[in-house]
């Protein structure tokens, strides 16, 4: 309640519903009555007895029978209050009885009684203390069963009949005085409303603790009307007003006022005038009862009314009524705070609805008390409207076209205030209101009016046609994209009203599956528009354009849009662009068609503009569609939003557009900070996605780097427009670039000083340089203009850069002086290009090519050297030789070896080929020597021995040994080391040593094979238990998940964590334990990093990732299994040499191996096993499972789940000779 009693200052109250009794009569004239809480009749006290109205007479209770009142009428009752706690009413009479009618029994119970008499009797709001005023002129204040606690007196020393003045006591009897007559608390809290008399005005007054806290005076002469009573609603946002005239009008009849008040910003607001007290089951509930026994209940609602138009033409008005004014803020020109506005229309009578039209949205209607609808409309030329506080607005205010008297139905009651309770202005002949049907009590009347020619010298709003409606209407909305209009029932039920047609008539509104739309409850405001539930806690929205924008309980803006929403997008729709938060208790008060702006109500009343960012970057796409780009640059300048995305919406597009773009900025400051902000970011990807349903951005139109496309652009249209006038900018285009243009944007600023332009536009090249300056550091300028070689140019730079002439001087000096080979060579070597530097010093001679080879040896520039001298030149040898040594430190012996070779150093290349092996090119150089035939056998034995077959290349060893050593006892022999059986059986018979069978070759088989029987059965043990374990593993984490799953709540997302080949069973442990060592490990080196990583993969049981590493084993396994099909060379050998019985059993251990791991793979590789090891990621996650996730699969390499491996099944390996 302390959050809405502010803000009703840019709201209105709307009537949603009432109810007329008038056919109930009880005995006597109704002096007092209450409303029961908890069914909300009325139960009304006359000189006779307590009667209970609903519709009807539900219960009536005598007080004349039991004698608590005179049976002549005489009686007077002073109080009447209902205590739903005790189920009964209390009654208080003048003659000084307080009465409890229970309400279940029917039975009444006098509690207490005064012999003074009572004058009146007043509870709590908390009815836990009730007061009462004896005719002794005392106070007696007792608790709620009534139980006194304290007595005195009203008249004091300072305090009498004639002084004016009340005394408030506290609940502690603690009291004070206040200089005002017929107070009325506010139910929270110590404010006390008031009325009081001025010279010139009659005021209602408002005190806390004996001071004035405000006033607002009543729209009457001073003696013409009199305040009967003042009485708040329950949550204290609505003050009413009972008034009555003073002196009598024609025939005698006095006039009764009711009149509802409201607060915003300290100003007070007429709301509602009602020419004739509060309910805490509705605190915008308002119950009448009159003299005659007819019975009036009125329901309001709180509503904004505001034009609905959607295009820039709409103003984006809100009108608030404040008595016979409206008044209209047009939140396009200005955003005022409230009560101000841009302008107010003055009406002859109090003002109690305001509706815009839907087509000229500017035009509104107001319908008076009077039962008149007053139109306006935009009329002629005229001065601005000067608004209220002396400023003048820059909105025109509209004329008043015409004033229709609303011309009642015959069933009408002419008595009844607010026949016409809700109205809508569809066009310009067109109203649609809702009024009261006197053939039910809960039924409403739709009606349709329009203006007719009227025989007086008024026109006249006629009922074209009417259609009832079973049930109280109590909102309408329209919206110009659907034909009908929609009505909420008061529970909540949604209803068509086909207005337009030749019959209107009413129907259930269903939705594209034939369901019926209900709510569950009424809303206090809707909108026309297709969408699942959006949100619970949803304080005010409006929908806007493709957007639907709502504020919420917990202080949040939100966007949506329409065509895209579902119930699945709200819930990740939490980015930047749809979420903003807010200040608490904001208000949405509209939205300013075809802008950025949205207005919102603080609590305390003032108004604030934001810009949403959702709104903010629908508009900037639509300001780039239609190449609307000073507006876009404008909008994006002012809300800092991202430059980029003027390129990044539509590149191809804007390519195209360059001039445009270049006309309408028309600023090189603007067109300068376009170009520094450019970045390689797509910002539609990152930043600013774009929506889903909207148009996807078109393809870059050039390949390559987006800034240097950008600036390329830019700068070449530049140029052909007028390269003086955007001097500045194209500079910025050179620097901008991905590796910036310095030397070329500081040869343009040289140009412009040997040859300064003409032109009026034109930049001098002390702008242009001291430009270049704000761009790049000074020091690096400088450094790119010594570059350039042009010492003019250098000089220049150096002048302009606040430098000491001490510090760069003598270097120019000295570089003058230089021959200009060695000069640019000395200058490159100085801004190290190192590259440029060899290519200057290669020009200045051979006495210089010492310094070009320690250059080149310093930089290792070997291959750029190489081709800066003649292929047959001393340098081209000494540069090779020097390239030579410097791959052979980096072990590269081989290359070196070609690069000596060719040039002319075969006894060094023939080291280098032979440190590397490389046997074919050793033997080429060493016949190119030529070496002799001994110390060539050498050579061969050596390389064979001491190189081939420490690197295992048996055959090639042979080779060596047979051909070029003439050893072939040794070539045999490497050959049978090597396994290479057939060759090694080919040499054996080729040189006649079949000896070698029986001595090498046989027994050399027969331990292979019993080698591969061996190493088969340890790698079937092996896998046999690995694949045991890891069955006993995954048991015992699904024994894990399962318990985690009884413990939680169900499907919970961090379940997924203990799938079957997961390890995050403890996972938290399992980051503690590994911290530490991860940390000491850190600056190690490779290897021991992946020790240290293989450790994590421990085959040791219960470690945290016990699986992963049985994985991994047994993949190892079978992998090296897999290699030994190349035992089909064995396999021949020995059935060759009749070892039938071990090659047979060789043979059939080695298929039991492979059928067994065929049969394993499905077993081990389960289905599904890749997925779940990715991490558990997106929507459904929490930040537990992902940091689990992440400690479990932090390594790739080692804690990913190994891929199931591939068989080399079409390989040949088994002998069919073989059983």
């Amino acid at each position: 309640a302390g959050l809405d009693r502010d803000l009703c200052v840019m709201r209105n109250l709307r009537l949603l519903k009432s109810h007329r009794c008038l056919k109930l009569q009880g005995p006597g004239t109704p002096q007092c009555f209450t409303v029961r809480t908890d069914t909300g009749t009325v139960l009304i006290a006359s000189e006779y007895s307590v009667t209970e109205l609903d519709t009807r007479v539900v219960n009536e209770v005598s007080l004349t029978v039991e004698r608590y009142l005179p049976e002549d009428g005489g009686g007077t009752i002073v109080g009447i209050q209902d205590l739903p706690d005790q189920e009964s009413v209390c009654v208080a009479t003048a003659t000084g009885d307080v009465i409890l009618y229970n309400l279940n029994t029917n039975q009444l119970e006098c509690v207490g009684s005064v012999d003074s008499g009572l004058s009146a009797m007043s509870w709590s709001p908390d009815q836990e203390l009730v007061t009462l005023t004896t005719g002794q002129d005392t106070i007696i204040m007792m608790t709620k069963d009534f139980e006194p606690i304290t007595e005195f007196g009203i008249h004091q020393d300072d305090f009498g009949e004639g002084a004016r003045k009340v005394r408030v006591w506290n609940r502690e009897s603690v009291s004070y005085t206040i200089l005002t007559p017929m107070p009325c608390f506010r139910p929270p809290g110590s404010l006390i409303a008031a009325t009081q008399r001025h010279p010139n005005k009659h005021s209602v007054v408002f005190m806390e603790n004996g001071l004035l806290h405000g006033d607002f005076t009543l729209p009457f002469g001073k003696e013409q009307v009199k305040v009967k009573e003042l009485l708040w609603n329950s949550d204290s946002t609505v003050l009413a007003v009972w008034l009555e005239d003073m002196t009598p009008g024609e025939g005698g009849q006095v006039n009764t006022y009711i009149q509802l008040w409201t607060v915003g910003n300290y100003h007070w607001y007429l709301k509602q005038n009602l020419y004739f007290g509060s309910d805490p089951r509705g605190p915008l509930r308002l119950h009448l009862v009159t003299r005659g026994w007819v019975s009036l209940n009125y329901d309001w609602g709180w509503s904004t009314d505001r034009s609905h138009g959607e295009d820039g033409h709409d103003d984006a008005n809100v009108a608030v009524i404040d008595g016979d004014k409206v008044l209209v803020s047009t939140f396009r020109q200005c955003v005022v705070p409230p009560p101000m506005c841009a302008y107010d229309l003055q009406l002859p009578a109090p003002v109690n609805l305001v509706t815009f039209q839907r087509q000229r949205t500017n035009e509104l209607a107001a319908l008076t008390a009077d039962g008149h609808i007053s139109v306006y409309g935009q009329g002629g030329p005229s001065e601005p409207a000067a608004g209220l506080g002396g400023f003048r607005s820059v909105t025109h205010a509209p004329k008043l076209k015409a004033t229709y008297r609303y011309n009642r139905d015959s069933h009408s009651s002419k008595e009844e205030p607010l026949a016409l309770r809700l109205l809508l202005w569809l066009r310009e002949d067109v109203f649609l209101g809702v009024g009261a049907c006197t053939d039910g009590p809960s039924q409403s009347k739709m009606l349709i009016l329009g203006p007719i020619e009227a025989q007086g010298p008024q026109p006249t709003l006629e009922i074209r046609s009417h259609v009832e409606v079973e049930g109280h209407v109590i909102s309408m909305c329209h919206s110009s994209k659907t034909g009908p209009v929609a009505l909420q029932l008061e529970d909540g039920q949604i209803r068509k009203f086909l207005w337009d047609s030749l019959m209107p008539s009413v129907v259930e509104w269903q939705d594209s599956t034939g369901c019926r739309i209900n709510f569950p409850d009424p809303c206090v405001q809707t909108a026309l528009f297709t969408i699942e539930e959006v949100a619970s806690n949803v304080s005010s929205f409006v929908v806007y354009d493709d957007f639907l924008l709502l504020t919420t309980h917990s202080h949040t803006c939100r966007c949506f849009r329409l065509t895209t929403l579902t119930v699945k997008g709200l819930q990740v729709a939490l980015n930047d662009e749809t979420l903003r938060r807010v200040e608490r208790g904001s208000r949405i008060v509209t939205v300013v068609p075809q802008d950025t702006r949205l207005i919102l109500q603080m609590p305390r009343g003032n108004l604030e503009t934001i810009r949403h960012r959702a709104l903010v970057l629908a508009q900037l796409r639509k300001w780039l569609d239609s190449q609307k780009f000073r507006e876009a640059f404008e909008c994006m300048r002012k809300l800092r939003i991202n430059l980029n995305l003027i390129y990044d919406h539509n590149p191809k597009v804007f390519l195209e557009s360059v001039e445009t773009f270049l006309r309408q900025l028309d600023s090189i400051n603007h067109i300068n900070l376009f170009l520094t902000e450019l970045k390689e970011e797509d910002t539609t990807t990152t930043m600013y996605p774009c929506p889903v349903n909207t148009t996807g951005q078109s393809a870059p139109a050039a390949c390559g780097k987006k800034v240097d496309i950008v600036c390329d652009a830019l700068r070449c249209t530049m140029e052909s427009m007028d390269q003086h006038k955007y001097c500045l900018s194209i500079l910025t285009s050179h620097v901008k670039k991905t590796v910036p243009e310095l030397e070329v944007a500081l040869q343009k600023v040289h140009e412009l000083r040997v040859n300064p332009p003409s032109a009026a536009n034109a930049v001098s090249a002390e702008e242009a340089l001291k430009y270049l300056l704000f761009l790049v550091n000074v020091n690096e300028l400088y450094e790119h203009s010594l570059g350039t070689y042009d010492f003019d140019l250098v000089l220049m730079v150096a002048e302009k850069s606040q430098k000491d002439p001490k510090e760069y001087l003598p270097f120019l000096n000295m570089l003058k002086t230089l021959e200009p080979n060695y000069q640019r060579y000395t200058i490159d070597k100085h801004l190290k290009r190192y590259r440029k530097a060899l290519h200057h010093l290669s020009k200045c001679g051979e006495e210089h090519f010492t310094e070009a080879l320690n250059l080149v040896k310093d930089q290792r520039l070997y291959s750029e050297a190489l081709g800066l001298y003649p292929t047959d030149s001393p340098q081209y040898k000494a540069l090779s030789c020097a390239y030579a040594e410097y791959l052979v430190e980096q072990q590269q012996a081989e290359q070196a070896g070609l690069l000596l070779w060719r040039c002319g150093e075969a006894t060094r290349a023939l080291q280098a080929f032979v440190g590397s092996a490389s046997w074919r090119n050793a033997l080429c150089v060493a016949e190119q020597i030529p070496l002799p035939s001994d110390q060539l056998a050498l050579l061969a034995r050596d390389l064979a021995g001491t190189k081939l077959i420490e690197l295992r290349r048996y055959t090639e060893a042979a080779i060596l040994l047979e051909w070029y050593a003439k050893d072939c006892e040794e070539a045999i022999s490497a050959l049978i080391t090597g396994a290479v059986w057939e060759e090694a059986l080919r040499l054996v018979y080729l040189y006649n040593r079949q000896d070698i069978i029986e001595t090498n070759l046989k027994p050399a088989l027969l331990e292979a094979c019993s080698s591969q029987t061996s190493y088969l059965e340890a790698q079937k043990a092996m896998f046999t238990r690995h694949k045991t374990r890891l069955s006993v593993v995954r048991e015992l984490k699904e024994k894990a998940r399962l318990e985690l799953l009884d413990e939680d709540v169900p499907d919970c997302p961090e379940a997924e964590l203990y799938s079957e080949a997961s390890s995050v069973m403890t996972g938290s442990h399992a980051g503690s334990k590994y911290s530490h060592s991860n940390s000491r490990i850190s600056s190690r080196s490779s290897k021991n990093r992946r020790k240290a990583e293989r450790k994590k993969l421990s085959l040791k049981e219960g470690t945290p990732l016990e699986d992963v590493a049985l994985l991994h084993a047994l993949a190892e396994i079978i992998h090296s299994v897999d290699k030994m099909r190349e035992m089909h060379s064995l396999l021949k050998a020995l059935v060759l040499f009749q070892f039938d019985r071990q090659a047979g059993r060789l043979q059939h251990a080695y298929g039991e191996a492979l059928q067994m791991i065929e049969v394993a793979l499905p077993e081990v590789w389960q289905e599904g096993l890749q997925q779940t090891q990715a991490p558990v990621t997106g929507p459904n996650s929490t930040a537990n499972s992902i940091i689990s996730t992440a400690k479990t699969l932090s390594n790739p390499r080692y804690s990913e789940t190994p891929p199931p491996p591939k068989m080399r099944n079409g390989v040949k390996w088994k002998l069919s000779i073989l059983k």
